[in-house]
This record gives C-alpha cells, structure tokens and sequence, in this order.
C-alpha cells in the first residue's frame, strides 16, 4: 500500500448561479487528498493519513476517499473545522485563498505519529502541510523515522507566499529531502529550493547529492525529467489537452507516476534502488496521460483505470 500523508480540504470553486453572479461550490481536494484519490482510482492500494475533521466537510472528504477506494483509517479525527481553501481562476490557472486557522489537517502534532503496518510500503509526501505548523512537524517526524523501511516521495508544491519562516521552512524541507528516495518538484520549485543561475539540470543533479536518487522537475506544456544520481536522464513531453483548469494537475501527475513504479513492484524499499530510465520514462509517461485528463475537466477529477484502459 501506498500511504499519501498530507492537507485534505474543501475547494471552494466559483460556478455561475442562476442569477448570474458566481457562487462557490464545495469540492474535495489538497493536493495530497488529490494524489490519493488518483491512485485509488487507478487500482493502487491506497491509503490516507491526515487530520480529519467529523464536521460536514470532513465527512465529504471521508466519503469521497471511499468512493475512489483509499482507505481511510489512518486519518487522526477530531471536532476541529476542516480548511477551506476559495479558488479564483483566472484563464484556467488557479490561486486560492486559504482559511486554515486552528483546523483538523494544521492541528496534528509530532506525539500523534501512528504505528504503521507492514503492508505500507511506501509514503507520499507534499503540498501546504509541509508549512503549515504544528502538522508540518508531524509530516517531517514520520518521514524520519520510516524512511530507513519505506520508500519516500515527497513533492514539496512550494507556496512561497504561504510561508511565514522561511528559515524554518528550509531547514524542515532540507530534513525530508535528505530522507526522500524520489524527490518531485516544478522548475518553479526548483528555482526557489537553489536559488542561483544554474540550468535547471545542473540544479537537478545537484539535488541527487542532497539525499534523493531521482529527481523529477515538471515544466508543465513543455514536459518533465528524470534526473538520476549517476547523471542519466530521461524526458518526455506533455500530452496535448483542451485545458479547462489545471486543478490538480501536478497531483494527479504524481499519482500517475506512483501508479506505475508500484505496478512495476518497485515501490519497496528493497527494489527501490532498481528504478532505472526505462521505469521513469514508463512512469512519467503515466504521469503525462492522467494529468491530460485531469486538465480537460472542471476541478481535481483524475481519471479511472478504465479510462486509460489499464
């Protein structure tokens, strides 16, 4: 199983009313909710760990995470109020506004860790959760001490605008990707992790001796890498969409990419190592077809196995 560890929340996405002004329509998301819901829907044994709330919001989430087939019985619930996230788009490009203050993802603390069974193999880590505190804390402990048993993938989906301590921010991000064996990021994210004027494969490359043995940079239209330690590369080109929105786009890319490295039985802290180009090509070509899907609808709405005849 793959367990995704991080925010899930209510997009709040503007839908015209009948009266003609917009108004907002509650829908699951956060980009690790997003990840997961992917990987369920595409036949991946998946579970989910997170602060819950038992609010209606939570509740929606909850029954939304069955309905794609990832388990939820890891989520810490509790009465707090779930995050709400208000989305404006603009030419199909999204930007939110958070309301997270005090909510039941943010609130988790690092002396609630859960025991994890055996059947997880690996975690999935990323997005907002990785700012925001205390939860941030409880995401960094857990990927320390699993990291020497299960594989870790982390997509940091940096945010800079959301970080309050960019100092803390870096050293916590530094002690994950010290822990990751796949590190996903955009060229955006990359630019913000090494600042500097270095092509984006010398950056890449750089980040293999920071822990992680792959490193995946996405440049949304123009295709993604796979850059490995020892310096070989594999790239391959976006799939072409008609672009509604690009709600979770990246995240239904990662669960495209997840998706297949644990077909291939890969995902496993001993096969890990035994990831090679034509498994990331195989993966990233995933990734491409899932997020084309993605984009071409209203919303995170990732695809079905039998969509994508697999």
């Amino acid at each position: 199983m793959i367990l995704c560890c991080g925010e899930a929340l209510i997009d709040m996405i503007p839908t015209p009313t009948s009266a003609g002004a917009d108004g907002f329509v509650p829908h699951s998301g956060g980009a690790i909710f997003n990840t997961a819901i992917g990987l369920g829907r595409l036949g991946v044994p998946t579970g989910f760990l997170t602060g819950l709330s038992t609010d209606l919001f939570g509740e929606q989430l909850v029954s939304d995470l069955i309905a794609s087939h990832v388990n939820a019985d890891y989520a810490v619930r509790s009465d707090l109020p779930t995050t709400l996230a208000f989305v404006r788009l603009t030419g199909g490009q999204a930007t939110y506004t958070f309301y997270d203050e005090n909510s039941a993802g943010r609130s988790l603390q690092p002396d609630q860790l859960p025991q994890i069974s055996p059947d997880v193999t690996a975690l999935y880590f990323g997005g907002i959760s990785l700012i925001s505190e205390p939860c941030a804390e409880f995401y960094a402990a857990l990927a320390l001490r699993d990291s020497a048993q299960r594989v870790i993938m982390l997509d940091p989906n940096i945010r800079p605008g959301f970080i309050r301590d960019e100092t803390r921010y870096r050293a916590r991000l530094d002690r994950m990707i010290a822990v990751a064996d796949i590190l996903k990021v955009s060229d955006e994210d990359l630019d913000w992790i090494v600042p500097g004027s270095g092509t984006p494969e010398d950056k890449a490359i750089d980040m293999t001796a920071k822990g992680p043995r792959i490193v995946i940079v996405t440049r949304g239209s123009a295709g993604a890498s796979a850059y490995f330690a020892d310096g070989r590369v594999v790239t391959v080109t976006a799939q072409t969409a008609v672009v509604v929105d690009t709600v979770g786009a990246g995240d239904t890319f990662n669960s495209g990419v997840l998706a297949h490295l644990s077909m291939a039985g890969l995902l496993s802290k001993p096969r890990v190592q035994d990831i090679g180009p034509a498994d990331m090509e195989n993966a990233l070509a995933l990734g491409a077809r899932v997020a084309a899907v993605t984009v071409a609808r209203a919303g995170a709405n990732p695809p079905w196995a039998q969509e994508l005849n697999i």
